[in-house]
């Protein structure tokens, strides 16, 4: 089944561009010019991904991305920010929104395609068989098993758990008040301090393996998985 792409965009020329390129990608494209046409598109059928510009009339691409993801139809829809605003401080603000990516204009949508397959592999968080292998770590989701190579690695369910939720959303920082959302749920209490824990604990479970350093400390923030070390 073709993934369903919602583009929000206000200059019709760049968003039939991009229409056509995912078109040619085997794509169904969905067009927007303003955040409340994206609205209306979204409560008659909800897409697997959006591309939305930073600055649409009216209200903000960044607005609206931060309403996107308080509204249930939408919450989960994984989002594209395309934008000429390429400073740090302009992705932290996106990322705090909900934003998933990024893509800076100009841009070429041979470019913008292979971003949009990277963002839907890694929400879907496996691919298609209920795996997910990123750093030499392996989740095979229907055993709920994981895997260092070919070594099985045992794993507390609440390490599982948050082990999971980082291999399906890598290279981004989140506070510990994210991690007690995504992973414990927001209606369960828990104090923030039980992250570090947990963290410790996943870290303890991956050390023999030398694999401990993906799990990231980003001083001030929060933690991270990334392969780059």
């Amino acid at each position: 089944m073709h993934k369903r792409i919602l583009i929000v965009e206000d200059e019709t020329s760049i968003r039939e561009m991009i229409a056509f390129a995912l078109r040619k990608a085997g794509m169904d494209a969905m067009q927007a010019a303003d955040s409340r046409a994206a609205q209306m598109a979204i409560a008659e059928q909800v897409p697997d991904l959006i591309l939305l510009d930073w600055m649409l009339p009216g209200t903000s691409g960044l607005e609206l991305a931060r309403r996107l993801r308080k509204e249930e139809l939408s919450r989960e829809v994984p989002i594209i920010m395309l934008t000429a605003r390429g400073e740090e401080m302009d992705r932290v603000n996106g990322l705090e929104a909900g934003v998933d990516d990024y893509v800076v204009k100009p841009f070429s949508t041979r470019e913008l395609v292979a971003r949009i397959k990277a963002v839907l592999r890694r929400s879907q968080g496996d691919d298609g068989s209920g795996v997910v292998e990123l750093g030499g770590l392996r989740i095979d989701g229907p055993a709920h098993r994981v895997f260092a190579g070919d070594e099985p690695v045992p794993i507390g369910p609440t390490e599982y758990r948050l082990l999971y939720f980082f291999m399906t959303h890598p290279e981004r920082v989140y506070s510990r008040t994210q991690l007690l959302d995504h992973v414990w749920g927001g209606s369960v209490y828990v104090e923030e301090r039980t992250v570090d824990v947990h963290i410790r604990r996943l870290r303890k479970t991956l050390e023999p393996w030398k694999l401990d350093e993906l799990v990231q400390t980003v001083r001030g923030t929060g933690y991270r998985f990334s392969t780059s070390i």
